[in-house]
């Protein structure tokens, strides 16, 4: 017999029970659970049985892990330095000869941190750390241009945060000693940094 809208009898072990959309992020084939539906099962379904699915959810995600975690534990600065840790060790490594430079190790914890609600100021230092490292990496060294194309997508990224979320106050300093450092260093994607200034006027 069919279900509710939002019914899925493989997921999770509640039959009947929709799944919350945090849940249906890795599953694009299914059909998402609107919002409206959502609040309306949760003000009618009983406690105990919510509190079973929230268990449940907990210990069958990852995702739902982490935000509990974060959400009673939130250990901002703590979680910032080991980002800043495994960032550092892309570009100068103590364990290998060669770095690997990859952008993507800061955009995950970057993204990460957003989803979790992290506070923006601390959000938006891993964002500046990240540049100021990659900065100093590339002085003395021939990189790839995917490499300043890459920088050039975090220094944008970082300056609309900054600019959006008002914190250009507190990081004004170090944002245009990286923006120096490009223009001294002759960047091939100097416009862009320049471009990317633009929305902090």
């Amino acid at each position: 017999m069919p279900g509710p809208p939002g019914y899925y009898p493989f997921m999770p072990a509640f039959p009947g029970i929709p799944v919350p959309p945090v849940v249906l992020a890795g599953y694009s084939y299914l059909r998402a659970v609107s919002k409206r539906a959502l609040k309306k099962y949760v003000a009618e379904v009983p406690k105990k049985e919510l509190e079973l699915q929230v268990l449940d959810l907990y210990e069958r995600f990852p995702a739902v892990k982490r935000y509990y975690n974060f959400v009673f534990n939130p250990r901002e600065e703590e979680m910032v330095q080991e980002a800043k840790a495994k960032i550092k060790n892309e570009y100068f490594p103590t364990k290998r000869k060669r770095p690997r430079a990859r952008r993507s190790v800061a955009q995950k914890f970057i993204k990460q941190y957003r989803s979790l609600g992290m506070d923006p100021s601390w959000v938006a230092e891993l964002m500046i750390f990240n540049l100021e490292t990659a900065v100093a990496f590339e002085v003395g060294r021939r990189v790839p241009e995917a490499f300043f194309k890459s920088m050039s997508n975090s220094f944008n990224e970082m300056t609309q945060y900054v600019s959006t979320h008002q914190l250009l106050i507190q990081f004004k300093p170090r944002i245009l000693l990286i923006y120096r450092a490009v223009l001294e260093g002759k960047w091939p994607q100097s416009t862009e940094f320049s471009r990317a200034m633009d929305v902090l006027d």
